[in-house]
């Protein structure tokens, strides 16, 4: 089968891609010290026949964690080490954006500065939510969230000014463009979500109000960016992590018209049926986002190439975010242009450990 469309180049906001095939967001667990190296460089310049590279979620601050062994970007070190992931990718030829991450609720105080309690809208435990911890013998594993503290009204603005230090750090470091992770139940899409939510300030409440706080860390990013290479990712009506919301569709609604008249680069929605079950979206809702956002819109969720160039090929979205097939098949772009079967990932090796996993796919001939 030609995959004549998704293979097509497109120009997102500033930035000129040479195909469709987004690698999408992956959390890989591979840098200890939260400095990323020689071995991320390697894995990501790999990938670098992607239209574009999505990083794995970054840490915009030490009280943005909730998982040992993800990166950061609010130190020196840390910036440098992107850098050398950065031009790596750029020498093989590919683009890449930062997804700039605090994960809110969804962490323990083991994994906080000083022991200290995570940061939420409001004082509302995400039941049933795990995240991945550092034991006192040195061994990690999940663990239960805690109780988070809500985030007071005078503390907000240092939140936003950590997002917008850390696109400081992504453009020193050379990425093309940076994505605002609003999505999968994490801080900005805590604010944004009605159950864990239950502010009475300017920044809960109605949908205004709670989208309040995602948009101005979007107008701080924009601010060194350029509203030219700044996406967004959203991911309507998934509940995961104890995370419910009753006013889905408004939200993205409001946002999608809201990021339109900001002229940001691109909206990645990731879809509630990521893992291949439970709700899709209709196309009824695509055709919404369609005519409210006049960007790149991106999909991401359980793709085939013969479903994202149905996709395109029906002006619902311009570009499709792979990631299980990425980790596997570095060569995906030039598998979908040959038509060639693709290599299946070890789950196995999806989180933690080194190279097995990581870099030692097989590419094609």
């Amino acid at each position: 089968m030609n995959y004549d469309r998704l293979l097509s180049p497109i120009t997102v906001g500033d930035v000129e891609l040479p195909n469709r095939v987004l690698m999408a967001p992956l959390t890989r667990a591979r840098t200890p010290d939260s400095v990323p190296g020689a071995l991320q460089a390697e894995y990501y310049a790999q990938r670098a026949g992607a239209g574009l590279i999505i990083s794995e979620a970054t840490n915009i601050s030490p009280t943005a964690r909730g998982y040992v062994y993800t990166p950061g970007i609010w130190t020196d070190a840390q910036e440098a080490g992107w850098r050398q992931v950065v031009d790596a990718v750029h020498e093989a030829g590919g683009k890449m954006a930062l997804q700039l991450w605090h994960v809110g609720r969804i962490s323990h105080e083991m994994v906080q500065p000083e022991g200290q309690a995570p940061v939420a809208p409001s004082a509302l435990r995400a039941e049933g939510a795990n995240c991945f911890v550092e034991f006192e013998d040195g061994s990690s594993g999940q663990h239960p969230t805690s109780t988070p503290r809500a985030l007071a009204l005078d503390e907000i603005p240092g939140v936003i000014d950590d997002y917008r230090q850390a696109a400081k750090r992504a453009q020193r470091a050379g990425f093309d463009l940076v994505e605002v992770h609003a999505a999968n139940a994490y801080l900005l899409q805590q604010f944004l979500a009605t159950g864990s939510n239950q502010r009475s300030d300017r920044y809960g409440g109605s949908v205004v109000n709670r989208a309040r706080l995602l948009l101005e860390v979007t107008d701080a990013v924009i601010d060194v960016m350029g509203a030219g290479r700044v996406g967004v990712r959203l991911s309507p009506f998934i509940e995961i992590f104890g995370l419910s919301d009753d006013e889905p569709e408004a939200m993205m609604r409001y946002l999608a018209s809201e990021l339109s008249r900001r002229r940001v680069a691109y909206l990645h929605v990731n879809e509630p049926d990521w893992t291949g079950e439970g709700p899709q979206l209709t196309d009824d809702f695509r055709r919404d986002l369609r005519e409210r956002f006049s960007g790149t819109l991106i999909y991401c969720g359980h793709y085939t190439a013969e479903r994202a160039e149905t996709l395109i090929g029906n002006g619902l979205g311009d570009a499709a975010a792979f990631g299980r097939p990425y980790i596997a098949n570095p060569d995906l772009v030039e598998r979908f242009r040959r038509d060639a079967a693709l290599n299946e990932p070890n789950p196995e090796t999806f989180y933690g450990g080194g190279a097995e996993g990581y870099t030692d796919y097989s590419v094609m001939d």
